[in-house]
């Protein structure tokens, strides 16, 4: 059945949406299995000594032969190291990105008609362009880049959201931007003002706060003889951290329970203790938030919404401060780290059959560079060129050694072996 993908590539995590089509029509986005039937992968590349990339890493890791955060270090001049070869940062991302487009493919029965990669709303045509050149160079289709502003309100009014300005608030694993978004004539989004942004910082940041607190509740009430084991604990400690903020987002009250060599511990965390453990950098992106509006010549009274996406987003405390910052209705949905895989999917549904031009009474603005723009972009001209005013000149390009060097390397192999989940 013919079928769209909608990409987002996260710091931390990556997930994807496909919408096929109905008839005349679309039907809702669904995601993509991607991680033993789950919808979320680690953005996580390891290099296998057979010279296999896998996708999401390894039970164990030397560090040498994984990289991971390498999105937002798209536009570095230094490249990363994976298994003793130097890697732009936006090689793996399109590694990544063309795994998954494998995986579509592979589910779907066939390529897809259009796809869309969900990219920060702050980035800039240099760091763009080297993504797109990446994305070219390891033979996929061609892919429209949309910033995450436009791909957060096309599934948020999907749902219902029917304002026509709107703030996005994006709180990831390991990255913060505030940015605004406005409806156009013909029904379609596009990004404007300076988005604000905090990197890095996020829901990895609130599991260290979490362990913190856990390490001194330990070191307070265990015996002095056991206080060594504590030294066995951070392996473990993290994920637990992790489940135990999942939980405080519906519940009052969770146990970090924790085996030790002493034997099992329990350490009893409220939802109030926690949010005093965060609450000064969720005012931090508030503020950013906040800043944005501003800085767009605008009052939060203007607004339409706030709208949510990424995975600290359903955090209670990120809605609090949100409305006692901006009086406008807050909107998330029940799954936020999907949002912008299902917006650019929606938005890929746009690409094959756009929306209709509104009637000739209405006056419709001419294409402007920068707007990021969920529609085709005008011939010869960059796509969804989403510019930030006062951006510099554009940068020099920067010549860095591909994957398939010229010498012997493990690193070709693996491209013509393809890659592991």
């Amino acid at each position: 059945m013919p079928y769209v993908l909608g990409l987002d590539i996260g710091n931390t995590t990556t997930a994807a949406a496909v919408v096929r089509r109905d008839g005349t029509g679309w039907a809702r986005p669904e995601p993509v299995p991607l991680n033993a039937g789950a919808a979320l992968v680690p953005s996580v590349l390891h290099l296998a000594p057979d010279g296999t990339l896998h996708i999401g890493g390894p039970a164990t890791d030397d560090g040498s032969r994984t990289s991971r955060d390498f999105v937002r270090r798209i536009g570095d001049d230094v490249p990363l190291l994976l298994g003793g070869e130097a890697c732009a940062p936006q090689t793996l991302t399109a590694e990544l990105a063309a795994w998954v487009v494998e995986q579509a493919h592979a589910l779907e029965g066939g390529p897809a008609e259009a796809i869309v990669l969900s990219h920060p709303a702050g980035w800039r045509p240099y760091r763009r362009e080297l993504l797109r050149r990446a994305l070219v160079d390891l033979g996929l289709p061609p892919v429209t880049l949309l910033p995450r502003t436009v791909t957060v309100a096309e599934s948020h009014a999907a749902r219902g959201f029917a304002g026509t300005t709107a703030a996005v608030y994006a709180l990831g694993g390991a990255s913060f931007e505030g940015a605004l978004v406005r409806r156009t004539p013909r029904g379609t989004y596009e990004s404007f003002g300076t988005p604000q942004g905090l990197d890095p910082v996020g829901g990895a940041d609130f599991d260290e706060l979490l362990a913190g607190h856990v390490r001194t509740v330990l070191s307070r009430d265990l015996p002095a003889a056991a206080r060594r084991d504590q030294q066995a604990v951070p392996r473990g400690l993290l994920a637990e951290c992790e489940r135990v903020k999942r939980t405080l987002t519906v519940d009052l009250a969770a146990d970090v329970v924790l085996t030790l060599p002493t034997g099992p511990a329990r350490v009893p965390v409220t939802r109030a203790e926690f949010e005093a453990m965060i609450r000064p950098t969720v005012q931090a992106t508030v503020d950013l938030l906040l800043r944005a509006v501003h800085a767009a010549g605008l009052t939060p009274t203007r607004l339409d919404g706030v709208l949510l996406t990424a995975g600290s987003a359903r955090i209670p405390l990120v809605t609090e401060l949100i409305t006692a910052a901006l009086p406008v209705p807050v909107e998330v949905e029940p799954d936020a780290q999907l949002t912008d895989a299902t917006g650019a999917a929606l938005a890929a549904c746009q690409v094959v059959s756009p929306r209709p031009r509104p009637p000739a009474a209405v006056r419709n603005p001419a294409p402007v560079a920068g707007t990021g723009r969920a529609t085709l972009p005008a011939p010869r001209r960059p796509r969804h060129d989403t510019a930030v005013p006062g951006d510099p000149p554009p940068r020099p390009p920067v010549r860095i050694l591909p994957l398939d060097l010229p010498k012997a390397s493990r690193l070709a192999p693996m491209l013509s072996r393809g890659r592991e989940g």
